[in-house]
């Protein structure tokens, strides 16, 4: 049995380590406590879990929050914050980050044309950026499952509304399996086997 060889990681179609970053917006407590389209804490689980997938296959990501300077709103919540804790937070007032110059600028530094991203809330924070971005020549990839909205109906409108844009929607173990992509790939294997099987899946988590 014999691996096929290995795409160029760079024009690849599909995610790969070398040809995605990681969009993380407003994992705060003030956006989880309105999350009702999803469990809270397996919302938690979710993002928790794809921070550990990006960090595994060494992906840049770009972190950010809303109105923690301006108005005094909590940062990330702990639990995604100590995963990440190597990460700046880019603070913004705006509700769309795209339109915020910094974001936009950390963005264009990965030199990444493919975005994974997630947000609080799907139909807001995840929305408009995923809209500004497919506008500018990005690929987007939604996280379906490690995002939430206000309302089921507002995550579904919020996804249904950027999948028509373009959008690729994805969830957290599809995720990790694009970019493993072959067992044979064995770096990486014991920490994404950690991730999905050993930590969540097995568990029933």
């Amino acid at each position: 049995m014999t691996s096929e060889p290995m795409r160029d990681p760079v024009t690849d179609p599909l995610l790969t380590p070398q040809n995605a970053a990681l969009l993380v917006i407003d994992y705060q407590p003030a956006q989880f406590g309105t999350v009702t389209s999803i469990d809270r804490h397996l919302l938690t689980r979710n993002i928790v879990t794809v921070a550990r997938i990006a960090k595994t296959y060494g992906l840049p990501i770009v972190l950010s929050t809303v109105n923690v300077t301006a108005n005094g709103l909590p940062p990330t919540i702990p639990e995604l914050r100590e995963v990440l804790s190597d990460l700046p937070e880019l603070d913004r007032t705006q509700i769309n980050a795209w339109e915020d110059a910094d974001f936009r600028r950390a963005v264009e530094a990965t030199g990444r044309k493919k975005l994974i991203i997630t947000a609080l809330w799907t139909e807001v924070c995840l929305t408009f950026p995923t809209l500004d971005a497919l506008r500018q020549g990005y690929e987007v990839f939604p996280v379906v499952d490690a995002v939430g909205g206000t309302s089921p109906e507002a995550h579904r409108a919020g996804l249904e509304r950027v999948a028509q844009a373009g959008a690729q929607p994805i969830g957290w173990v599809s995720l990790a399996c694009e970019l493993q992509r072959d067992w044979a790939r064995t770096d990486t294997v014991p920490q994404v086997v950690d991730i999905v099987l050993t930590s969540r899946l097995e568990k029933g988590l």
